[in-house]
C-alpha cells in the first residue's frame, strides 16, 4: 500500500504526517523548502486546550519550552478596566488558558518528532508542479534537486495559501481581502502584568490606534499588535517604534527599557475553498481556509482540519472507506469554518464601527469586550471547537437524550478514564490511535481493584458488545461525566468527538451507531488492504 503525500511542511502538513503515523499509517512530506524554519519572534500562534493538546499528544516537544499559557486576560477600553479573568486548565471553573507560541518553534517541535518517526518521511527541496489522479492512488511530480515522482494512496494538501495544490485541483478560493491589518513588534521588557494577556481598546493616546493587544511568550517576551486600517497606513520603522514608545509609556507612566526583537506588518483574509475533497486529494490548513480577524485563529482550524481527516484516511488505508467517511471531511470542516468566518464577519460591523452613539448605548462596550473575549480564549462562536451535530457520522436521535448538556457531535469532557487492565489517563490521550472510544459511567469503580468490578454488573455484556463492534473499539471506564448518570455508555469518535450517548448497555443500538460513524460499510474493491508500513 503507498504513503499517503503530504504537500507541505508546516504545522499543518507535519501535523497530519505525525496523527497518520500514531494509527500506523506512513506518509511521504514533500517540503518545498530547505527544513530549516527562519526564526520569527513576531510571528507566533495561539492554540486552545484541544488542538495544543493535539501537538503534545503528537510529541511536539517544544510546547512547554517555548510556549507559554496565559494566567489571565484582562480587557480595557480608553482608561477603563472592563474585564478580569484568571485563567486556569480544564478543570478551573474559569477559562482554560490558550497556549502562545512562535510558530517557528512549534513547526520546529513537530518537525523533530517527524524526523524520528519511521512511518514519516521528510523530502526537502520539492516543489510539486503536477498531479495526476487514478482509481488505485495519486501520482505526483516534484522539481528540485532530485526531481521525481512519488505515488501515493492519498494526497493531502498542506501547502498554505498560495496552494499549488488547490490550483492543480482547479478549485476556486473566494473571499475577502485585507480584511484586517495589524503592525507587529517583539520585544522583551516588562509590563504591569506579568503572565496576563492584554486587550487595549481605544487608547488614550494618539499612536495606539483602535485596538492593541499585547500577549506574553516565554523569557519575558510580549508581541503586541496594533490594529491599522485595513488598507494604507505605511508604517515605517520609526512609526512603529514611536508606537512602542507611546504604547509602553501609556501602560507603564513611562516607557520601560525593553529589546526589540523583530517586527512586521500582518494582513489578514477571510477566504474559503469551494472543494476541499476531490477524489483521493484532500485540503487542509490556509490550503482551504484562511480567517484570523478579531482574535480568530487560522491554525487552530488547521490543526482541527489534521484532527478530523488523519482517523479517517486511516481507516481508509488499512481497511478501507465508504464515500461518505471521507466526504464527510468537507462536510464537517467546511461547514464548522464557513460558519467561523460568517460569525467574524457579522462581527466585524458592529466591532470595528469606529465607535460613534452606539458605545455609549448602555452596555455595548462590555458586549463588545465579551464578543472579543470569546474570540481570543476559543469560546463561543467566534472560538469554540466545532460541533457535527448535523454530520453524516451523527446518529439520528431515537428517544430522550441519555445526556443531559453537551449532545452527539460535541467535543467529549477530558475525564479521567480507567482501561480493563487498569491502567488510567486523561480520555484526551486516549484519542487520535485510530479506534473508536466506548466509555462506560461506572460511579464508585475506583475505589475497587479492577479484578472486583472488570467482570461484574454490566461490564461483560458491554465488553461483548464492543469485542462484536464493526470498527475497532477501546472499552474505557470512567467515575463520572457531566451530564451522564450510572451506567451511561457514551460512543467517541478518534477525534474525541461524541457519536452517541445510551443509557445503558444496548447493544444492537451501539453497533448501529457505530456503523454510521465509520460511514457504513466500506467499497468493497477497497476490502483487502496491506499491513506493510514500510516507505
Amino acid at each position: 500500500m503507498d504513503p499517503v503525500i503530504v504537500v507541505g511542511a508546516g504545522p499543518v502538513g507535519l501535523s497530519l504526517s505525525l496523527a497518520l503515523a500514531a494509527q500506523g499509517v506512513p506518509s511521504v512530506v514533500l517540503d518545498e523548502t530547505n527544513g530549516k524554519p527562519e526564526p520569527r519572534p513576531a510571528r507566533t500562534v495561539v492554540l486552545r486546550p484541544d488542538t495544543a493538546a493535539l501537538v503534545e499528544r503528537l510529541g511536539c516537544g517544544t510546547v512547554h519550552d517555548a510556549g507559554v499559557r496565559w494566567t489571565g486576560w484582562r480587557s480595557m477600553l480608553r482608561k477603563q478596566d472592563l474585564r478580569q479573568l484568571p485563567l486556569g486548565d480544564d478543570d478551573s471553573e474559569g477559562p482554560a488558558a490558550p497556549l502562545h507560541i512562535p510558530q517557528h518553534s512549534l513547526a520546529l517541535g513537530l518537525r523533530e518528532a517527524a524526523m524520528e518517526h519511521r512511518l514519516v518521511r521528510l523530502v526537502t527541496d520539492s516543489r510539486l508542479d503536477s498531479l495526476e489522479q487514478d482509481a488505485g492512488g495519486v501520482g505526483v511530480h516534484t522539481k528540485g534537486p532530485s526531481a521525481t515522482w512519488w505515488r501515493g494512496s492519498h494526497l493531502v494538501g498542506c501547502d498554505g495559501a498560495r496552494s499549488t495544490v488547490r490550483k492543480l485541483l482547479g478549485i476556486r478560493f473566494p473571499g475577502r481581502t485585507a480584511v484586517e491589518r495589524h503592525a507587529v513588534a517583539a520585544l522583551r521588557t516588562e509590563l504591569p502584568w506579568p503572565g496576563e494577556a492584554l486587550l487595549h481598546r481605544q487608547p488614550p493616546w494618539s499612536s495606539g490606534g483602535a485596538e492593541i493587544t499585547a500577549r506574553p511568550l516565554p523569557d519575558g517576551v510580549w508581541r503586541l499588535d496594533w490594529l491599522l486600517a485595513p488598507r494604507g497606513e505605511l508604517v515605517t520603522p520609526e512609526a512603529l517604534v514611536a508606537r512602542i514608545r507611546d504604547t509602553l509609556t501609556g501602560w507603564c507612566g513611562q516607557a520601560p527599557p525593553y529589546e526589540l526583537l523583530d517586527t512586521g506588518v500582518h494582513t489578514l483574509h477571510h477566504r474559503l475553498a469551494r472543494r476541499w475533497r476531490v477524489d483521493r486529494a484532500f485540503l487542509a490548513g490556509d490550503a482551504a481556509h484562511l480567517m484570523g480577524a478579531v482574535g480568530t485563529q487560522g491554525l487552530d482550524e488547521g490543526l482541527r482540519d489534521v484532527d478530523n481527516l488523519a482517523w479517517k484516511l486511516a481507516q481508509a488505508w488499512h481497511h478501507g472507506a465508504s464515500e461518505t467517511l471521507l466526504d464527510s471531511y468537507q462536510t464537517e470542516r467546511r461547514t464548522a469554518v464557513a460558519a467561523r468566518l460568517r460569525a467574524a464577519d457579522q462581527s466585524l460591523p458592529i466591532l470595528r464601527s469606529g465607535g460613534g452613539l452606539r458605545m455609549y448605548l448602555p452596555g455595548a462596550a462590555r458586549g463588545h469586550d465579551a464578543m472579543l473575549t470569546d474570540a481570543h480564549l476559543g469560546q463561543g462562536a467566534l472560538g469554540a471547537p466545532p460541533v457535527y451535530a448535523h454530520s453524516p457520522l451523527t446518529p439520528e436521535p431515537s428517544g430522550p437524550p441519555a445526556l443531559t448538556g453537551a449532545g452527539p457531535g460535541s467535543p467529549v469532557a477530558d475525564v479521567q478514564v480507567t482501561a480493563p487492565d487498569g491502567t488510567t489517563a486523561l480520555l484526551r490521550d486516549r484519542l487520535g490511535q485510530g479506534r473508536l472510544l466506548v466509555v462506560l459511567v461506572a460511579p464508585g469503580t475506583g475505589v475497587w481493584d479492577r479484578r472486583h468490578w472488570v467482570g461484574a454488573g454490566v461490564m461483560p455484556r458491554l465488553a461483548a458488545a464492543v469485542s462484536g463492534l464493526p470498527v475497532q473499539a477501546e472499552l474505557l471506564v470512567t467515575e463520572s461525566y457531566p451530564g451522564a448518570s450510572a451506567h451511561t455508555v457514551l460512543l467517541v469518535r478518534p477525534d474525541g468527538h461524541l457519536v452517541a450517548a445510551f443509557a445503558g448497555v444496548r447493544p444492537a443500538e451501539l453497533h448501529a451507531a457505530a456503523d454510521i460513524a465509520r460511514g457504513g460499510a466500506q467499497d468493497p474493491q477497497d476490502s483487502d488492504r496491506t499491513a506493510d508500513t514500510g516507505i
